[in-house]
């Protein structure tokens, strides 16, 4: 394995084109941002990253981490993966941008062995696309109570989230098309927001904390299917939060991580214009 080590880079908004207009400078501004956020999965792989690189295949196989998401990282912005060795194969770090602010911290490390996984419930597929229902406190409610809908892909590494910087030398080999070719981990941790966006119609949203175990890394080509379970609803400081259980299974039932992902899916009003 090798030393761990911080990292540094420029920030990449991959989604400014998603369904999400969080990440569009001019959405975003309405809601007092300076720009489109780069998203908080994204941020999660730069805090990743170290661990990535030091414990390679090891930590997308069995790994863990934890991460905050506390203030906006925006295209292009420099930041600094500050990282302070917590235990042997553990590590508490900070992604700190322009202006030495904090953006997100966490930790992150390997266990010698795996948590044991969840087993797939064969839920039955999210209606997705315009059969959607709006992103109501009700609707998740229901959600909650009756079960969420599955989310069925194959990953070919030519998505938005096939990347976590512009360039693509500087991710581990493992994570490059002309390396291994695994999943990085912004797509892994994303399909946690891809299962929520297949069962709701959301507006803005923000994805602001996530608990991770990883149980297999995901080569290219790989069918998966994502499961999840609203699990918590709560109102906070005029914004609408979501808890969900998310497990990815490389089909049609291997554990590859499970996820306590926290997001904010109504976002309170912006002041008028």
């Amino acid at each position: 394995m090798a030393e761990l080590a911080d990292w540094e880079g420029i920030a990449l908004n991959q989604a400014s084109e998603s369904e999400n207009r969080i990440h569009a400078d001019d959405v975003a501004r309405r809601y007092g941002f300076r720009g489109g956020l780069v998203p908080g999965v994204t941020v999660y792989a730069y805090l990743a990253h170290p661990a990535v690189a030091a414990w390679g295949r090891d930590w997308l196989e069995r790994g863990a981490a934890a991460v905050v998401l506390r203030k906006p990282l925006y295209d292009r912005d420099p930041f600094h993966v500050r990282t302070v060795a917590a235990a042997p194969r553990a590590y508490e770090a900070a992604v700190v941008g322009p202006s030495d602010v904090t953006c997100a911290t966490g930790r992150v490390w390997l266990p010698d062995e795996a948590a044991p996984p969840r087993r797939r419930r064969g839920d039955a597929p999210a209606p997705r696309g315009a059969a959607r229902p709006p992103a109501t406190r009700a609707e998740l409610e229901r959600l909650r109570r009756d079960g969420m809908g599955s989310l069925a892909l194959e990953w070919h590494a030519s998505g938005e989230l096939d990347r976590y910087v512009r360039d693509l030398e500087r991710m581990p080999a493992l994570l490059r098309p002309d390396g291994e070719g695994l999943a990085n981990p912004a797509f892994t941790l994303g399909l946690a927001n891809f299962v929520l966006a297949a069962n709701v119609r959301l507006g803005p949203w923000i994805h602001v904390e996530s608990e991770v175990r990883h149980h297999a890394a995901v080569p290219r080509a790989s069918h998966l299917v994502i499961e999840a379970r609203v699990v918590d609803l709560f109102e906070r400081g005029g914004h609408e939060f979501v808890d969900l259980d998310v497990d990815v299974f490389l089909a049609p039932d291997r554990p590859a991580l499970a996820a306590r992902h926290r997001a904010i899916y109504r976002l309170r009003e912006p002041p008028p214009q």
